[in-house]
Parts: structure tokens; sequence; C-alpha cells
């Protein structure tokens, strides 16, 4: 682990995106309510927020950060869910993996509600979109960190 004694403690912010490709009549089936597991959008939404605050637990030397704020919106297009997470804290390290890791569940938890009716779907381009505080406070623009 990172030793982050002596970096002083910043307000940070990080987002993260990604999204599920899937075939329309899916996306159909999510709009009317209608899928077979109940509703995977606000599942989602729930399992992505709990994944946040669970990140040190899942990725090993991973810093356990008091957050204070996690987010994740789910927006339906015609072939796909965009996934978009935002991730906040008051601390010595960033919060890229909290962010990155509510995409990445939120994403999981779309494909697992919605596998028996479509086989095909993607997960795809889970990266971290923007990140301010700390010492390298910058915004990223298409997703370099």
């Amino acid at each position: 682990m990172v030793d982050v004694t002596d970096k002083p403690s910043t307000d940070r912010t990080a987002v993260a995106t990604g999204a599920v490709y899937m075939q329309p009549e899916t996306l159909d089936a999510i709009r009317a309510r209608t899928t077979p597991k109940g509703d995977p959008l606000e599942t989602a939404r729930l399992a992505g927020i709990l994944a946040a605050k669970q990140t040190d637990r899942l990725i090993p030397l991973c810093h356990t950060l008091p957050l204070t704020y996690v987010n994740v919106e789910l927006t339906l297009s015609a072939d796909h869910i965009a996934i978009t997470a935002t991730a906040r804290t008051r601390a010595g390290t960033g919060v890229e993996m909290e962010a990155l890791t509510a995409v990445s569940v939120a994403a999981l938890t779309l494909f697992d509600m919605c596998k028996a009716i479509d086989r095909t779907m993607r997960i795809t381009d889970i990266r971290v979109q923007s990140k301010t505080g700390g010492k390298s406070d910058r915004s990223t623009a298409g997703g370099e960190a």
C-alpha cells in the first residue's frame, strides 16, 4: 500500500463512465419494466453505490476512504445504457477506484438482470472521465487519468 500519511487531505472528486450495449428489444423491456428479475436500472444504481463503498475490500492495496458522496446515473440510448458514477471524499488520496468500481458493478448488475433475455450484451468503455483535488488536480477529458 502506498504511504499517504504526509499527503494533505483535500476535496477530491472522480467521475467514471462505461456502457452496456444490448438489443433494442432488451432496452424496450427495461423501459416497459417487464424484465424477469425486476427493475434493472434501480438495482444497478444501488449496486454501484454500495460497491463504491466497498472498494477497499474488493481491490487489494486500495486505501479505505471516507466517501462523502457517491452517485450512479444510468441513461438509456437506442442501443446501450450509459453509466456515469461520481465519487467524492476529503482525503489524502483520490477516489478514481471508487468511481470505477461503481461503474463496473452497475454494469455487471445490468448484465446479470438482463442476461436471460439478451445473450449479446457487451460491457465496454469503462474509464475515468475526470478527477479533481490533490497535487495532480486536473480535469481529464476522454478518460486519460
